[in-house]
């Protein structure tokens, strides 16, 4: 399967296409095309797929298409017009960009906040809620900067009854829109709280970083959408770049990925070779209380769980009931023009993948892991614009994502409960 982009070519003039497909020969052949494409996402029956494809690649990737008799739309015809719209939206509001001024640890929803921004926030809210909220330094990653996160907890994480929910977003670093959604958990929880059952019942880490290095990169001027970390010295003059962390876990590892570092799904040297997956690692081992794992993604409406191989694992009816709780709560406050969300075993719904995050919570024993794919922009509900943000959709993207966590939250209780 292709799921390739030379990764050393960031440039942005690129166009944008979603492919529809309508039998198994039609995605078996798109997906192996085997040329430099960024595919966003796959296609399936049912569900068009997206992908970027570079300005010299455009005619030959539609004739091959036409070839097949698979429909097409040219989204955007140059990405480079949207990173600039993407820009000014977010220049617009530049002036609000600042925490609220009536509370300070209100976040304002308008924008994405950098790496520095999150870190000094993660900071304020521990300096002031220190009865309640905990920051840790999980490591460092492989250029050095800090791996933080959040302990959440009103009993300082010593209560042995109470199970661990534990989130993290941007371990892909250009899905900014996952951003938010952490930062709005951890609003909910300790700053503007309106559910106090969820800090009485269960105590919560949140990592809204988890590619610390990626993230900061893909704030450049050529770096929008870069994906991988930033480990280098793969190949002579690094060439090439970055490690897919989330296909860096030691499970299924080196199956549903690839060993070539010029690939978006390159799974590095060896299972946990990066500092951010072993980060990761070690806080799904810290503790057995742990019980739920959302590693947040986008885009695609989508609540998948394991095995990536297409194996289910033996609770898979518990992680079909659980997701579909979610999702459902998620489609009761989205958008009309939005996409349901829909449920299932991730390499049935979407493909298959090894070394993954969420399989690896499975694998550490976390009862329920999943991986959220978060909507993706539509302009106007209709052109998909992908892992670009606007303003006006970074809130309401968070808030139908908290939803979700509010009933997976739901359903560990009643979980636990009913097997007492």
């Amino acid at each position: 399967m292709t799921r390739i982009l030379v990764t050393n070519d960031t440039s942005p003039i690129s166009a944008l296409f979603s492919v529809k497909v309508q039998n198994a020969e039609q995605i078996n052949y798109f997906n192996s095309l085997d040329y430099p494409l960024d595919i966003w996402m796959y296609a399936t029956q049912g569900r068009d797929g997206v992908v970027l494809v570079p300005k010299d690649y455009v005619q030959q990737f539609q004739d091959e298409l036409y070839s097949k008799g698979i429909e097409f739309v040219i989204e955007v015809e140059n990405i480079k017009d949207s990173l600039e719209l993407e820009d000014k939206l977010r220049a617009d509001k530049a002036r609000n960009r600042a925490m609220r001024p009536d509370n300070e640890l209100l976040v304002d929803f308008d924008d994405i906040y950098n790496l520095t921004e999150v870190n000094n926030y993660l900071e304020q809210i521990a300096k002031a809620y220190p009865d309640v909220v905990t920051l840790v330094n999980g490591g460092k990653s492989f250029e050095g900067r800090d791996m933080n996160y959040l302990k959440i907890s009103n009993s300082k994480f010593e209560n042995a009854s109470k199970p661990i929910i534990f989130i993290e977003s941007l371990l892909h670093a250009r899905e900014w829109v996952t951003l938010p959604a952490t930062l709005y958990a951890i609003e909910k929880l300790v700053v503007n709280v309106t559910d106090q059952d969820l800090i009485d019942d269960f105590d919560w880490i949140i990592m809204p970083v988890a590619n610390p290095d990626g993230y900061e990169f893909s704030h450049t001027s050529d770096g929008r959408f870069w994906r991988k970390n930033r480990r280098n010295g793969l190949l002579p003059n690094d060439i090439c770049l970055g490690v897919d962390l989330n296909r860096n876990f030691d499970v299924f590892y080196g199956i549903g990925s690839s060993n070539n570092v010029c690939t978006e799904i390159y799974h590095g040297t060896s299972a946990f070779s990066e500092p951010e997956a072993r980060i990761i690692r070690d806080i799904l081992h810290s503790d057995d209380r742990i019980e739920m794992f959302l590693d947040l993604h986008s885009f695609g409406n989508l609540i998948l769980y394991g095995w990536g191989t297409g194996d289910l694992p033996e609770n898979a009816f518990a992680l079909h009931v659980g997701g579909i709780q979610m999702a459902t709560a998620i489609n009761d406050v989205k958008e009309d023009w939005n996409l349901d969300y829909r449920v299932g075993n991730s390499a049935l719904v979407l493909y298959a993948a090894s070394g993954t995050a969420g399989d690896y919570g499975l694998k550490a024993g976390v009862p329920l892991s999943y991986t959220y794919e978060l909507p993706g922009l539509r302009n106007s509900g209709s052109t998909i614009l992908g892992f670009l943000v606007d303003p006006d959709f970074i809130k309401p993207s968070a808030v139908q994502t908290w939803e979700g966590i509010k009933a997976g939250a739901m359903f560990l209780r009643n979980l636990r409960r009913n097997s007492v």
